[in-house]
């Protein structure tokens, strides 16, 4: 199996302003008026997102809904949090062990993630959003507006920011 630094140079990826390293790989040229925001979007977008063992995608969230797919290396944490709670899936190939290899996290919906314990040191995936993601979409409140906003999962906030 391929390296993290070699994955990264094949596909050509650059750091990630979350953590990880990123590549676009797909842009739509469709345009799609949001039913909720006075705003037009390309109608989905789509990444390679890689993370090295030891890293993690800080807590953020976006406002469109992001599908996630499990490509390569070790399985994915992926955690969610909202005024309903914290869920972590797994994200991987291991379906036998309750890994899936595709996961949805709402839009709107806090989201971090770091690769489980494993062989490869690293996790490759991809992320498909639509609408279709843009900056101005992309929120990554800090710690302090994170703990005090979810006091009651401060261990967890901690563990997925700077």
């Amino acid at each position: 199996m391929l390296t993290a630094d070699q994955v990264v140079a094949e596909l050509g990826l650059k750091p990630h302003p979350e953590g990880g390293h990123y590549a676009e790989t797909f842009r739509s040229g469709q345009r799609v008026a949001s039913l909720d925001r006075p705003v037009e979007r390309d109608a989905s977008t789509a990444i390679y997102f890689l993370l090295r063992a030891g890293e993690f995608s800080a807590f953020h969230r976006v406002e469109s809904d992001e599908v996630w797919h499990h490509y390569l290396g070790d399985a994915l944490d992926l955690v969610q949090l909202d005024e309903g709670g914290a869920q972590t899936l797994k994200l991987g190939t291991a379906i036998e062990r309750g890994d899936r290899p595709q996961a949805v996290v709402p839009a709107g919906r806090y989201q971090a993630a770091r690769p489980s314990e494993g062989e490869h040191g690293y996790t490759l995936c991809g992320c498909t959003v639509a609408p279709g993601f843009v900056f101005e979409d992309f929120q990554m409140p800090s710690r302090a507006e994170l703990v005090e906003r979810f006091p009651e999962h401060a261990a967890l906030v901690i563990a997925f920011t700077r």
